[in-house]
């Protein structure tokens, strides 16, 4: 019986040494990059060390380490165990047929800064790559490995080092690899598009106003990554709002350590302590921090501080259609700062009470604010698509209504195979559709294309969008702009000046 023939190699010289990638037909992929230093004992919160050089030839054939997350539940946008702090690595896909450097496309992934990773089948970057573009996934500090401070971390770091925000620090990192590495792989560093989802959309909008971001990528697309979110202070508490520093007492207290615990202790917990789910998107791990991140996304924006470059930015027809107004949890109540007349004149808007509570979270956290950073980033005069997805699989089991927080994502990556469950021929062309416009983007800074429905631009038609529908894309006025409408007075009163 004959040995089985193994998949050709390709070889790579990287910055830190040579790599050894695996060739799938007319994909090459190299897995498990390390962008910069395990983040383990003297460097737990800290910001990321340059990756170290290593011997010989790696093989990068198999995926890193999850970064330190609580169980996924389920989660098609969390890969394979094992699971490590020592984590920070990137997975890139290329064509192997390359006529010069490639467009760059690397993907954030979601997870509400608590879960995910970027070595999740979902994420496979074969098919974007067939496209013509190199695609990068990466994995970052995640909860409170992530997202953290403490007064005894604030004492024995420089003051001038940037804190909390680890992991956008991190994200920053893997840009800077890209930079560095990228044109061995056979992309172009002068042309990287970042995309990514829920809290990889926020990562995205942070990354724009983050001013150590600026030119490391040249276009962006923000999947449902909400926009009018508002973040903690580093050390500073405000009125319904404690400082980093104060909530990473609170958890200390909560493991058990003392009052007066030193950094050593900190860093001493074991990693399982650490595996509890922060509340998402709440102050836990949003953290304005003075230097990595100066200011919130939707002030930078209404400023014109954010990175001049082409957007893409949406969300789906029925984000959180199982989350009711007055549900508890990581959200909140959603709207308790509604006064009378706004709520009275919402429900109308919404045809009663059975539509207000379907819709109204969807429109407070992810709708309203995606038309908000279009306008905006319209009006400083860059490039600025606004999408709606709304493409239902007939065998979708949910009774959502329309299209549920992150089922775009198999579309994007034109990874259907990855669902689950059966998906008919509208579903592969709607695939075909968004893949088409993503990679066009990256490639040019359009989606347009003579072939396919024209996306207009937010510059020129401040109120249309691009709708994917099971029916392919349509270019229509918003919809239910009237509702969104009322929701941009509240903001504007609750929240003047952004």
């Amino acid at each position: 019986m004959s040995e089985p023939v193994p998949d050709p190699v390709e070889l790579v010289r990287l910055e830190n040494g040579a790599a050894q990638g695996v060739v799938s037909g007319d994909v090459v992929a190299f897995k498990g990059l390390p962008y910069a230093a395990p983040p383990v004992g003297e460097r737990r919160w800290r910001p990321p060390a340059p990756a170290p050089d290593w011997d010989g030839v790696r093989d990068a054939t198999d995926y890193g380490a999850l970064c330190i997350q609580p169980p996924a539940n389920g989660d098609p946008g969390v890969g394979p165990l094992p699971m490590s702090e020592d984590c920070l690595t990137l997975n890139v896909w290329a064509p192997v047929e390359r006529d010069g450097p490639l467009p760059i496309m690397v993907w954030i992934h979601g997870g509400g800064y608590n879960n995910g990773s970027g070595t999740a089948a979902l994420y496979d970057g074969s098919a974007l790559s067939r496209r013509g573009v190199v695609v990068v996934t990466i994995n970052y500090r995640l909860g409170r490995l992530g997202f953290f401070d403490h007064p005894a971390l604030a004492v024995e770091r420089p003051a001038d080092e940037p804190a909390g925000n680890y992991g956008v620090m991190d994200q920053i990192a893997a840009l800077e690899w890209v930079r560095d590495n990228i044109s061995a792989l056979g992309g172009d560093p002068g042309n990287v598009t970042i995309f990514g989802e829920s809290a990889g959309g926020v990562a995205v909008t942070q990354l724009m106003v983050a001013p150590s971001a600026c030119g490391l990528f040249h276009k962006a697309i923000v999947q449902s990554g909400l926009g009018r979110q508002r973040s903690a202070e580093l050390a500073l508490d405000r009125p319904g709002r404690p400082s980093a520093q104060s909530l990473g007492v609170a958890f200390a207290r909560s493991a058990g350590l003392p009052a007066d615990a030193d950094a050593a202790q900190l860093r001493a917990v074991p990693a399982e302590v650490l595996l509890s789910p922060m509340p998402a998107f709440y102050s836990d791990n949003l953290i304005v921090d003075g230097i990595i991140l100066p200011e919130d996304v939707v002030e930078a924006f209404a400023a014109g501080r954010q990175a001049p470059v082409p957007l893409i930015l949406g969300t789906n027809s029925a984000e959180f259609w199982w989350i009711r107004p007055v549900d508890a949890g990581a959200y909140g109540r959603t709207d308790d700062a509604l006064t009378e007349v706004e709520h009275d004149a919402l429900l109308a808007a919404y045809g009663g009470p059975d539509g207000y509570d379907a819709h109204i979270v969807s429109d407070l956290i992810f709708n309203e604010p995606a038309r908000h950073l279009t306008r905006l980033h319209a009006a400083a005069g860059y490039p600025t698509f606004l999408y709606r997805f709304d493409v239902v699989p007939e065998s979708n089991p949910e009774p959502s209504g329309g299209a549920t927080h992150a089922s775009e994502r198999p579309y994007v990556f034109d990874t259907l195979d990855t669902v689950g469950r059966p998906l008919g021929q509208r579903d592969q062309d709607a695939a075909d559709a968004m893949a088409g416009y993503w990679t066009r983007f990256a490639r040019a800074g359009d989606p347009n294309a003579p072939t396919a429905a024209i996306w207009p631009d937010v510059r020129a038609a401040p109120d249309r969008l691009l709708e994917f529908t099971n029916d392919g894309p349509v270019a229509r006025p918003m919809p239910h702009a009237e509702r969104l409408d009322l929701i941009e007075s509240f903001y504007a009163r609750v929240r003047p000046g952004g």
